[in-house]
């Protein structure tokens, strides 16, 4: 459980120290865009008020409250399900990227409203027209690490005692 608080941890910090640097340090909020090296990254300031992709985006304040309940949520579940089963080292890595992730996009919730996204990427001809941040990317990751990771775990199985 160790491992899952300090990658919870580590993932929340770089997350909010990404969005103070480049949202609030290179005043993205009022640039709107910078190139860093277009088109494969640029830096463009979006407001998400939904789920991935805007979805759900809805400008009234109970929506906020609500997307910011279930985050803490599936957190909280995440977290009692890991220290539950023990899956191993790989599900707990998994489930602190999910947790911190998801904890860094609700403070942005709770201070602007919205989560902060300014991550753009596009390439080959392929113009991306969303924004994504680190917590997402780490939501993501941990997300599709605790499928993979899960079923299999990293220590021997116990074995299990004969009923009569």
């Amino acid at each position: 459980m160790r491992r899952l608080a300090i990658t919870a941890t580590l993932t929340f910090v770089i997350d909010q120290i990404s969005k103070l640097a480049i949202v609030q340090g290179l005043d993205l909020i009022n640039r709107g865009e910078i190139d860093v090296f277009p088109p494969y990254l640029v830096f463009r300031m979006a407001w998400n008020r939904g789920i991935n992709f805007g979805l759900f985006a809805n400008n009234a304040d109970v929506m906020r409250w609500v997307l910011i309940a279930v985050a803490i949520a599936i957190s909280a579940w995440v977290l009692w399900w890991i220290r539950r089963d023990s899956p191993g080292l790989r599900a707990e890595l998994a489930a602190g990227l999910l947790i911190g992730g998801a904890l860094g996009n609700v403070i942005d919730r709770i201070v602007y409203g919205a989560v902060a996204d300014f991550l753009n990427m596009s390439c080959c001809g392929i113009e991306n027209p969303y924004a994504f941040n680190v917590a997402d990317i780490a939501i993501f990751v941990g997300a599709i690490g605790l499928v993979i990771f899960t079923g299999a775990s990293d220590k021997p199985a116990k074995p299990r005692k004969r009923r009569r």
